[in-house]
């Protein structure tokens, strides 16, 4: 399986698509906001210039696109505001692999427009948006030409699924189950490209650039903490469907996620390892499966059926390129039906929280 030709978000505006089941990317957003403002505030106040050049890497489609973008904009001008300085252009590079929904993103930028003019004037600055399709393991952009370099929930991915020399028997993830050889392939996939991710971007990225990188992570020092088991959920669903005919045995044991969720050494390890960057920061924060806050979580709001059928689109919108690739679309409906039970009988017992990780850098 070529990743990078197969992998991608459910496009368009429907049901099951990323549009309408990414708002937990979008809380996962507003958390990290802070961090973000902070960065670009303080690489423009230092280094102020006529013309901002920002890059974000896996935009996605959908609502949350333009987020980030809408934020930066609107956190520059209240700072050109403050200093009485001229407002700057802005140049934004949206970036995912070439099967992502660009066309979506096209057909919102007349509002996007519309909606800056509105709420800051007519003389808010330029700003001109141009999707760039390819994998961020590969360059994208010429020689210092990016100021500021943002991702979201896009790293946790890998360039490809790990060479392995053991069968990862009826696991598509990592579980305590997993040969310490297929471990040790998930982690040294993920060393090669998140090292080589930050090698290329040193290359793109500007004398004084900024970078924060939002990931799915574990608090855990094990690779198969407790973090990733909806992973493990969804390996049941489909060992379901191995018993019950619907998915040959062969076809189940030759499917592994090209996903990683590291921890907090790791990543440090390799920032420094690599060279190219000053570690400024790394916030960690919890969010629930489902969206939810933990307020919400009590018995007079909280609907396990409910948090199930959100937590099933979620993962739907974002893992069914990949298995109905490999295991063709017949199965798609039947397997989801099925995550939802497991889903549902999981906060049932207990919930589940995703971990993130925000990183700071700054280009040495």
């Amino acid at each position: 399986m070529e990743v990078s030709q197969v992998l991608h978000m459910n496009g368009g505006n429907g049901d099951t698509s990323y549009a309408t089941n990414s708002t937990l990317q979008k809380l996962v957003i507003t958390k990290a906001k802070p961090v973000v403002i902070g960065s670009i505030s303080d690489l423009y106040i230092t280094n102020p210039s006529r013309c901002l050049t920002i890059a974000d890497l896996g935009c996605s489609s959908g609502p949350n696109t333009l987020l980030v973008i809408t934020e930066i904009i609107e956190a520059i001008d209240e700072i050109c505001h403050e200093l009485n300085h001229n407002k700057p252009e802005f140049q934004v590079f949206l970036n995912d692999l070439p099967s992502n929904d660009f066309n979506t993103i096209f057909k919102t930028l007349p509002a996007f427009f519309e909606k800056l003019r509105k709420e800051m004037g007519e003389n808010f600055g330029s700003c001109s948006i141009m999707g760039i399709p390819g994998s961020f393991y590969e360059r994208l952009f010429p020689t210092t030409t990016i100021d500021f370099i943002h991702s979201s929930y896009s790293l946790q991915w890998l360039s490809q699924v790990p060479a392995m020399i053991e069968i990862n028997k009826s696991n598509i993830y990592l579980t305590r189950s997993s040969p310490p050889s297929v471990i040790q392939a998930y982690i040294e996939q993920f060393q090669k490209d998140f090292s080589l991710f930050l090698s290329l971007r040193s290359k793109e990225i500007t004398s004084k650039g900024r970078m924060v990188l939002t990931m799915l992570s574990r608090r855990s020092q094990e690779p198969f903490g407790k973090e990733c088991y909806f992973w493990e959920l969804l390996s049941k669903s489909l060992n379901d469907l191995v018993s019950e005919g619907l998915i040959e045995e062969a076809k189940m044991d030759s499917f592994n996620l090209p996903f990683y969720m590291p921890s907090y050494e790791e990543v440090e390890a390799i920032i420094c390892g690599e060279g190219s960057f000053y570690l400024d920061g790394l916030e960690i924060f919890d969010i629930n499966w489902d969206g939810s806050d933990d307020d919400d979580n009590n018995e007079f709001k909280f609907d396990r059926f409910i948090s199930g059928q959100k937590v099933t689109k979620l993962i739907r919108a974002v893992s069914e390129s990949l298995i109905a690739y490999h295991f063709g679309d017949a199965i798609i409906d039947v397997l989801f039906n099925r995550y939802m039970e497991y889903v549902s009988d999981h906060f049932s017992k207990e919930g589940g929280k995703f971990v993130n990780f925000v990183i700071s850098l700054r280009r040495k």
